[in-house]
């Protein structure tokens, strides 16, 4: 389980957070050990006015326990590393609130222990309480059997090396069709009669004519492909002179590059418009999911509470009628039979407990793979959009990089430098 803490004062903070059921799917505050008061509001006034007896400000120390996405634990496995912690930082016995909350089909736990030693009036020092946690955490994880983080595993593994976009980018380059390309030329040569068609012609396809460095004429791709139009369309340089006249009048391919960005950013901006909103729409609609069946399980917790708490009452009548009243009650404190029958309501009540807490922990976890799936099933449908904003944000880093790239002499062939 990772383990993250640190010490803090504003109690009254830390606990409007801890009840957030806004942005949490469940809330429970699980325990309340060594308050006075029943709420946890309450509790952390409490600590608050005693820590006024001293000089320490950060008063709580708030700690927070994330069992692996992977694994199902248990409220009684939470519990242990919660007692494991405790005894590692040397706060044993103090004060403390335990609050559990989901979110997101993932379970973890919130625990807060009072760093006022009422007896002594100071503050419990905690030195190096992350190497601490970190040991409690790493040991918790060897025990279970779980995967370890790399973090754990291999302190190199924290700096991990990324490629950035651009190389990502350019490690998807799309191959050329080069027969369809030069097709493409070939048939836009064919139906032109003047320079002017022919570059309509082209430019319907996505080229744009332009005036090369060294080959005369060329058409520059709208990803910034630059094709010598000789070369393309099977002619020598002369005929297609003769038909295109003077390259001169033609842009740069820095010009066109230019004219290409400038030309393709109202479609960009609206495409980016257009996937935003379906983002927008998407996402309200999936929170309205959320909320529905956070909210049907809520239901279902609040019966499973109602109906525990039925049974254990019940449970406990029936445990209390085990003992004789008046003088055969008495009679039965006598001869021990009295103690004997106290044990067995003990030990039955216990078992009573843990069988509650398994059914409990059940319906949790049943309740986590509902949330898990329906987490999954959006992330799919989420996933759609964000492949075409990469693909909208790729379109956008090559018409960056057209813009500053110097001109060149043309290329025989699409070049992919994107």
């Amino acid at each position: 389980m990772i383990m993250v803490g640190n010490s803090r004062g504003s109690g009254l903070k830390l606990a409007t957070h801890l009840m957030n059921d806004r942005d949490n799917d469940h809330v429970e505050v699980h325990e309340l050990r060594g308050f006075t008061a029943e709420g946890l509001y309450g509790a952390f006034q409490e600590v608050d006015a005693i820590s006024k007896g001293t000089k320490c400000q950060q008063y709580l120390f708030s700690l927070s326990i994330s069992p692996p996405e992977t694994e199902k634990v248990s409220t009684s496995d939470i519990l242990e590393a919660v007692e494991r912690a405790e005894r590692k930082l040397g706060l044993n016995g103090q004060a403390r609130a335990v609050v559990f909350h989901e979110k997101k089909g993932r379970r973890h736990a919130h625990v807060v222990w009072s760093r006022i030693d009422v007896k002594e009036m100071k503050a419990i020092a905690l030195p190096f309480y992350k190497t601490r946690l970190n040991e409690v955490s790493k040991d918790l994880f060897l025990e279970h059997g779980w995967r370890l983080p790399g973090g754990y595993r291999d302190r190199s593994s924290r700096d991990p090396r990324n490629f950035s976009l651009k190389e990502w980018q350019q490690a998807k380059r799309a191959k050329k069709d080069v027969r369809a390309i030069k097709r493409t030329f070939q048939e836009a040569w064919a139906i032109s009669d003047t320079k002017e068609a022919f570059a309509h012609a082209i430019e319907e396809k996505g080229y744009v004519l332009a005036r090369g460095d060294r080959r005369g004429f060329v058409a520059l791709h709208v990803h910034g492909e630059v094709y010598a139009i000789p070369k393309w369309t099977g002619l020598k340089t002369k005929q297609v002179r003769e038909k295109l006249g003077d390259p001169n009048e033609l842009r740069s391919v820095d010009e066109a590059k230019a004219h290409i960005a400038e030309t393709m950013q109202p479609t960009l901006t609206r495409w980016q418009q257009g996937l935003e909103a379906r983002k927008q729409k998407l996402k309200e609609a999936q929170e309205q999911q959320r909320r529905k069946l956070t909210e049907k399980q809520r239901v279902e917790r609040k019966r499973l509470k109602d109906k525990l708490e039925e049974r254990c009452t019940q449970e406990a009548v029936h445990r209390q009628a085990r003992f004789r009243k008046g003088l055969q009650g008495l009679w039965d404190r006598v001869r021990g039979e009295h103690a004997k029958i106290r044990k067995e309501n003990e030990a039955d009540a216990w078992v009573a407990h843990l069988r509650d807490q398994q059914q409990t922990d059940e319906a949790i976890f049943r309740q986590m793979d509902e949330r898990k799936g329906l987490r999954r099933q959006q992330d799919i449908e989420m996933s759609h959009i964000k492949e075409q904003a990469q693909d909208l944000a790729l379109d956008r880093e090559k018409f960056r990089e057209a813009r500053g790239r110097p001109s060149g002499m043309a290329r025989d062939g699409p070049s992919f430098d994107r």
